[in-house]
């Protein structure tokens, strides 16, 4: 696993550094929608409601709509302007009874590690979690938002449980709820007889995704039946001059400019000169042979010693 986040968890005196990893992930079969006749890719474009042209990312702002009909648009300097965090502490506010928890406000899940100096005051907040049946109250800054958060315990590991804001939470509005419904005795009894013998202990790992395994069997079906086809090509459309095509171009009309103004060809006109046999300049290699011959050639010239 590749770590997300690192920072330390501080409560009371006591700071815990460690690094958080995403403690789920998804194995969906992910589909690309093709064109059925030569499997070519679909592809969408940033296109204007009102003109209907192709919008480039550099022209795209943040624009909230309000509920009687006004445009308010947001630029990179309005968003400058709000408060940001970017603390790395997981500030324990308080803890609280984990039945207390409602589990529609659970969001996404973190493993948190300790660092190798601070793996006794992990354990020790990790028991301390178990022992009194309680979660930590947290807040923490992820991606430059403050977040509310949960410290609880699964297994041997402390995960950061994000949260969302009491507001972000709907109410069920349904009327037939509050319609007065009549209950006899013997159904209830009957009822929790059949929760009865239903009963069993959790064991998420009896359970597997049946749907995504007919998927990926169906696809190797295909494959080994040779119903595939090779992916296509996509070339690559000339979409008109970038950037660095115009800087080139821009550089070449300055030189064909200056060489104009100094009475020079331009330079796809001027020949390169030949070099002549006798008045070519000795190339490196040629020096470095001769220069090897005469080395060679200085023992032979010495006097023998008398």
């Amino acid at each position: 696993m590749r770590a997300m986040w690192s920072g330390a968890v501080s409560f009371g005196l006591v700071s815990v550094p460690v690094k958080a990893y995403a403690a789920t992930s998804s194995h969906d079969i992910r589909f690309h929608q093709v064109h059925a006749a030569d499997g070519g890719r679909i592809r969408y474009k940033r296109t204007c409601s009102i003109d209907g042209e192709e919008v480039d990312y550099a022209d795209i702002v943040k624009g909230y709509e309000t509920e009687d009909g006004e445009l308010i648009i947001l630029d990179e300097e309005d968003l400058d302007s709000l408060p940001t965090k970017s603390s790395h502490e997981i500030d324990v506010v308080e803890f609280v009874p984990a039945d207390q928890i409602d589990p529609l406000l659970y969001d996404k899940s973190y493993y948190l590690e300790p660092e190798a100096k601070a793996a006794k005051p992990y354990a020790l907040l990790r028991e301390a979690l178990v022992q009194t049946d309680r979660m930590a109250v947290v807040k923490v800054a992820l991606r430059q938002r403050e977040s509310i958060a949960l410290l609880r315990v699964r297994g041997k590991a402390i995960v950061l449980q994000t949260m969302l804001w009491p507001d972000e939470v709907r109410e069920p509005d349904f009327d037939i709820l509050d319609a007065e419904v009549e209950l006899r005795p013997q159904e209830l009894q009957m009822a929790a007889s059949l929760v009865e013998s239903l009963g069993a202990d959790f064991d998420p790992t009896q359970f597997h995704d049946e749907y995504r395994d007919a998927v990926v069997e169906l696809i190797e079906r295909k494959r080994t039946t040779g119903e595939t086809r090779p992916a296509p090509a996509v070339e690559k459309r000339d979409e008109g001059p970038d950037s660095m095509t115009d800087l080139l171009s821009a550089l070449q009309a300055s030189v064909e400019a200056a060489r104009a103004a100094s009475g020079k060809p331009p330079a796809e006109e001027e020949a390169p000169k030949e070099e002549a046999p006798e008045e070519a300049e000795e190339k490196p290699a040629a020096r470095r042979s001769k220069k090897k011959d005469a080395e060679d050639e200085a023992p032979r010239k010495r006097r023998k010693p008398a």
